[in-house]
């Protein structure tokens, strides 16, 4: 046993030296989100996938979206630790990538957390409990005396040496005491994608005033750091089906809420005790919990709903349902918010999924959008093009013909008004039909 431990730990880490490419170009694909699990009841769509292996330069991007074996990585060169790449918290140089900054009036503040659930054995390695990281983005104060933080990205830096954004979030830096009380949205990424690959809704959602919690399902996605420098890659045995991963993903969001009541009780759950940003303790709150997803995150919205009641409302952004979920009333806020080919005529599980709905219920198209529409490769994938091994025909069918910093600011815009109104009950007209100010938005009726 011991023996058979040493070599899955060295396989782990020779795999984990070859992913790259950032984790976060997950999903820079053109196959269909349900390529992980193509059954009778749950039908194609035409959804580009966010749910599929980091790519190779010069590679096209992959078409299939099934799950990923272990040591199946991609091959790729093992990119400079992030603390190594002090260059990167200086003003941007060219060949670094930006990411549109928040619209909120608060400053942000960020810390990462490592959790370990000691009641939960870890489903995709035998005998090994169930570890997670996780990022906590908030309203900050005096930001200027804490360094601003980098993705939170096994790789900082991509061929040609184009390095990725500095996020707005300053590591460690207090809460905004005068953001009150907190209200709690969850993010799930798109499936082996990572918890950075959301940061520009992420950090204007904590700008605005919410504690943004990011999470890594680990094993699910392609690689995650954990203190020390330790990688746990994807170790998702062949066939695995979407609706097992979302079974999990829905188990660690329980988890990660319990983890935060925990923090409001002024316990630190860090496995390393690593110290809280001063102010959290009295800011956090799970009263008042929302949660949004991409792709297969998005997907995994509705189950986690299921799963705890303290959700009180969902957004999915253009994820595809699987296993139990659209079958089950759920009589919480929930809005649908997708692609410009992907809808309730093309995704028999949204179909079904809304006449299960009885809370408020939402169905958006963002016109023009692609399914990477909903995640940072809508800006990043312009900028640089050649460092993701993206052609021009990839690039239109992954993101569509939206300028992209017009449809994260429709996003910020529509994702904020809905979590605004069911989680501070602030009245959004916004949202009870079309606007001249957003052509772009259809309610889908």
């Amino acid at each position: 046993m011991k023996h058979a431990r040493r070599r899955q730990s060295r396989l782990r880490t020779r795999v984990a030296g070859t992913t790259g490419l950032l984790t976060l170009a997950l999903g820079a694909a053109v196959a269909p989100a349900t390529a992980a699990e193509k059954t009778a009841s749950a039908p194609t769509t035409t959804a580009a996938a966010l749910d599929d292996a980091a790519q190779a330069p010069g590679q096209m991007v992959a078409l299939d979206d099934a799950a990923q074996a272990p040591g199946q990585a991609v091959g790729l060169d093992a990119a400079p630790h992030p603390r190594r790449t002090a260059s990167l918290k200086v003003a941007p140089a060219p060949g670094q990538l930006t990411l549109p900054a928040p619209t909120g009036r608060h400053r942000v503040g960020t810390v990462d957390l490592h959790l370990r659930d000691s009641k939960r054995m870890d489903p995709w390695v035998p005998g090994q409990q169930r570890e997670l990281m996780v990022s906590l983005w908030y309203p900050a104060t005096h930001t200027s005396r804490y360094p601003a933080a980098l993705l939170p990205n096994s790789q900082q830096v991509l061929p040609g040496g184009v390095t990725l954004p500095t996020t707005a979030g300053h590591t460690g830096a207090p809460v905004d005491r005068k953001a009150g009380k907190l209200p709690v949205l969850l993010y799930s990424p798109g499936g082996r994608g990572n918890r950075a690959t959301g940061t520009a809704l992420v950090q204007d959602l904590a700008s605005r005033g919410y504690l943004v919690v990011t999470i890594d399902h680990t094993h699910d996605t392609s690689d995650v750091v954990f203190p020390g420098g330790r990688h746990e890659v994807s170790m998702l045995p062949p066939g695995t089906k979407s609706r097992d991963l979302i079974d999990v993903r829905a188990a660690d969001t329980h988890f990660v809420i319990d983890q935060l009541a925990e923090i409001a009780r002024g316990h630190n759950p860090d496995v390393e005790h690593k110290p809280l940003p001063h102010g959290l303790t009295q800011a956090a709150s799970t009263k008042h919990v929302g949660m949004f997803g991409a792709s297969l995150g998005g997907g995994s919205v509705a189950a986690a709903m299921h799963a705890d009641s303290r959700i009180d409302a969902g957004v999915n952004l253009d994820g595809q349902l699987f296993g139990s979920s659209e079958y089950k009333r759920l009589d919480r806020p929930y809005m649908l918010f997708s692609s410009e080919h992907h809808n309730r005529n093309t995704d028999g599980s949204w179909a079904r999924l809304w006449e299960h709905l009885h809370g408020e219920r939402l169905d958006l198209k963002l016109r023009g959008s692609g399914h990477n529409s909903f995640v940072d490769n809508q800006v990043l994938f312009p900028q640089a093009p050649g460092a993701f091994g993206i052609t021009p025909e990839v690039m239109q069918q992954a993101l569509g013909t939206i300028d992209p910093n017009r449809s994260i600011e429709v996003q910020r815009t529509y994702v904020a008004a809905f979590f605004d109104k069911h989680l501070r009950h602030r009245d959004r007209s916004l949202l009870d039909g079309p606007s001249r100010h957003f052509p772009e938005i259809d309610f889908v009726r």
